[in-house]
């Protein structure tokens, strides 16, 4: 019988583990690159994919963005606030499929060598 009761419990572990999602993780991003990024698997807390994003009033150009996993009570929201008289508003979008909230992170040695390329481009334009 004890046997059978931790068998039970070993199979109803494997099916929670198996639900969990796999998320995109980004915890620095600017505009649509994400700097710091990885993947990760969300918790029963926090069972939903999501993209943050923060956009102050004053450049809706330069945007702030974020990634991982949030609570349900979290989701689908919109707040709006201040910074040293600089508004802002932070969107929170969820999603519920592996890897829902968007590609991973650019590498940040890719971005140096699209910086270097541009550099040298434009040093022998001028």
């Amino acid at each position: 019988m004890n046997k059978f009761m931790w068998g039970c419990v070993a199979l109803v572990g494997l099916f929670v583990v198996a639900e969990s999602l796999n998320c995109n993780t980004c915890s620095v991003g600017v505009g649509s690159i994400c700097l710091i990024g990885s993947s990760k698997t969300c918790s029963t807390s926090e069972p939903n994919c999501y993209t943050g994003q923060a956009v102050f009033n004053v450049s809706s150009i330069l945007g702030i963005k974020i990634k991982g996993c949030l609570a349900t009570a979290s989701c689908n929201t919109t707040s709006t606030g201040s910074i040293l008289t600089a508004g802002y508003t932070v969107s929170q979008t969820c999603c519920s499929t592996n890897l829902c909230n968007g590609a991973g992170a650019i590498q940040l040695p890719l971005i140096v060598a699209i910086g270097a390329a541009l550099v040298a481009i434009w040093s022998t334009v001028t």
